[in-house]
């Protein structure tokens, strides 16, 4: 099926911060430590609580277990779509947001497959992108865009049509759309409380959020105008949101376009917390990192175009002072 005409929509970007145009961070980072997971593009990550092992899905569909002590690599299960947010379900399961098969949920053990979602509210998930799970199994999960699938993701930001939907799956198996809207859904986290649901909204280089009580669902803005594309989210175990930025925003065209397009080249970036700016190694060229951490005292960035994940120990940032919600 071919994809749809690019239907643009005026829209003037805001002025990019400082921090977008600089192609250093504030200080050294921790060494590095790059694993091949023998697969093109991983995604999200995710680390098995039980032996320290990492998970991830790559582009052909498999979700890969990496051994970091010595890295090697085992296959979980094969989506037969393109696995990209994981999280942990409350029975152990592992779930999967996949781009082409919609919510997933898989036994890491048989690898038996059981589909979650595929539409909600009568309208098929175009790119099921990413989730979070509460305490009590309710998934909040992302559709990216209604409009452009996985292989054409890019025309969605360049459409500037805000077609992506925050969803909710609840226990007993009832899907609603929470808000839409949305400027290509990408990364969900709840907060530690957790009273509120955060997503990123890629193309608008934006985080909003919502609150998880049942009623009214309109997003508010949380942080705005960031110096790249925010990608995946996680809640650390420091209480914070850390923040993926997948591609820097390329400046001269975001001052002159109604809309940004990432690219691959450009300013490097290191994922940081919600209210300080990205810190970045000097002289290294940009990588598309789109996982933050998932693991005490680790930083784990996972690239979408490569073979490579990268894992390196954490530098913590400040605490910043509690925010409104």
């Amino acid at each position: 099926m071919s994809a749809p005409s690019i239907r643009p929509v005026r829209w003037q970007p805001p002025t990019a911060p400082a921090r977008a145009r600089r192609s250093v961070g504030d200080g050294p980072l921790p060494a590095l430590r790059v694993f091949d997971v023998r697969g093109e593009g991983p995604e999200d990550v995710l680390v098995d609580p039980d032996d320290g092992t990492v998970l991830t899905g790559v582009a052909d569909g498999r979700v890969l277990r990496l051994h970091p002590r010595n890295g090697t690599v085992s296959v979980v299960a094969d989506t037969g779509g393109r696995p990209m947010g994981l999280e942990w379900l409350p029975d152990g399961r592992l779930l999967v947001c996949d781009a082409r098969r919609g919510l997933l949920a898989i036994d890491t053990h048989s690898g038996t497959t059981e589909v979650l979602a595929t539409q909600v509210a009568g309208q098929t998930l175009g790119f099921c992108n990413s989730a979070s799970v509460a305490p009590d199994g309710t998934i909040w999960f992302s559709d990216s865009s209604s409009r452009f699938g996985i292989d054409v993701w890019k025309a969605d930001i360049l459409e500037h049509s805000g077609t992506g939907r925050l969803l909710r799956r609840d226990v007993s198996g009832e899907c609603e759309v929470v808000t839409d809207g949305l400027q290509f859904a990408n990364g969900v986290a709840l907060t530690d409380d957790p009273t509120h649901v955060v997503v990123a909204e890629t193309g608008s280089y934006a985080l909003s959020t919502c609150p998880t009580r049942p009623g009214t669902h309109r997003p508010t803005p949380l942080l705005t105008n960031l110096p790249g594309f925010p990608d995946n989210i996680a809640t650390g175990t420091d209480g914070l949101i850390w923040v993926a930025l997948a591609s820097p925003r390329d400046v001269p065209v975001s001052t002159s376009r109604p809309a940004d397009r990432p690219r691959r080249a450009g300013r490097p970036h290191q994922p940081a917390g919600p209210t300080s700016p990205p810190a970045a190694p000097a002289r290294q060229p940009h990588q598309p990192a789109t996982t933050g951490p998932r693991q005490p005292g680790s930083l784990l960035a996972w690239h979408l175009h490569w073979r490579h994940a990268r894992a390196r120990p954490r530098r913590q940032p400040p605490r910043p002072a509690q925010a409104q919600r």
